[in-house]
Order: structure tokens, then sequence, then C-alpha cells
């Protein structure tokens, strides 16, 4: 029987992040639904704004390859997007522009394609991330993956305690439902 390996990372690399927190929350629902769970943290993978020119003068950064790595070897995923005017994150884009080029002959979509994604998203305001994920989730299909529906958690401030810890019910109940649907999935689809 497959195992779900799931790698899941978030569009923010602020330390405080409420989209870090969000994910997570649905990475305990995909490891309660027992699945193998990597996080990483963008900002330790950092690499220039995609530039054609660029990457034809120097190659492809040591930290794409590494990143790439390690979503080959993962059968989900797990994305938690902010909304920067009501849009994708220059980070998650510029990380999916880096991840979709060909690599020594390997495709684009060799690290994409047939992916179970779990795509999430959490901001202050009423909508959440709900304008944002359609976005990336158009992105992330473009590419082969299969996204599931996904979650925006609006106000999040208000379902975290001081503590860090998540105390809004519903919120909480989606996002590990999310995660526990990407494990599930991910297994039926083996």
């Amino acid at each position: 029987m497959t195992t779900a390996n799931i790698l899941a990372f978030a569009g923010s690399a602020r330390k405080d992040s409420w989209n870090r927190k969000v994910l997570q929350v649905a990475v305990e629902g995909a490891r309660e639904a027992g699945a193998e769970v990597t996080v990483a943290n963008l900002g330790d993978f950092p690499m220039p704004i995609y530039n054609a020119d660029w990457h034809t003068e120097n190659g492809v950064p040591p930290a794409m390859r590494e990143l790439r790595k390690l979503m080959m070897s993962a059968n989900g995923l797990l994305i938690a997007s902010p909304e920067y005017n009501t849009s994708i994150t220059p980070l998650l884009k510029n990380t999916i522009d880096w991840l979709s080029q060909d690599v020594d002959g390997e495709s684009g979509y060799a690290p994409f394609k047939d992916k179970v994604c779990g795509l999430m998203g959490a901001s202050n305001g009423a909508f959440g991330t709900i304008r944002a994920l359609p976005h990336v989730s158009y992105i992330l299909s473009n590419l082969g993956v299969f996204v599931l529906p996904v979650v925006a958690v609006p106000t999040v401030s208000q379902a975290f305690d001081a503590e860090g810890k998540m105390t809004g019910e519903r919120p909480r109940k989606m996002l590990t439902a999310l995660g526990a649907r990407v494990a599930r999935t991910v297994v039926k689809l083996a």
C-alpha cells in the first residue's frame, strides 16, 4: 500500500506568518491520517526572481534543485498561500516559476505532474484569501496538479490564541480535514 508522502510549504517566509500557522494545522490532519509530511520554509530556499536570461547564463540555483528534489519525492502537497492585492505572492509565484523549469533534461512538469494538493490561505480580511486561491489553483492545475477544494480562513488573528494554538473550531476542522483528505486521496489514486 502506498503511503502519502506530502511536502508542505507556505507562500510566505515571514517569521510569524498566519499562513505558516494554518499550514501546520493541515499538516497535523495529514499526519493523523497516516501521511509522512515534510514541512519546508521557502525562506530557506533563496532564488533570484525568475529571468530566462539569468537562467541561461547562470543555470539553475542550488536552492531550486534542493526544493525540486523534495517535491519529486512527494506524492502530495499542502500549500498555504497568502493574498497580496487579491493574487498570489511574489515568493510563491517565483518558486513555482523556478520549479517548473526543465532541469538536466527532465521536464519542468515533473515536480508537479499527478500530485494531489490541498490549497489553503489565511488573512485578517473578511474574505480570507478566497480571491487569490483560484489564481494559485489555476497555475498548479496547468502544471498537472490535482487541486482539492480550497480552504480560506478569514479574520485569522481571531482564530488563534496568544500561544499560537488554533482555537477557531470551524477553521481548525476544515484545515485538519483538508490535510487528511490529501493523505487519503494520494493513497486512493496510487
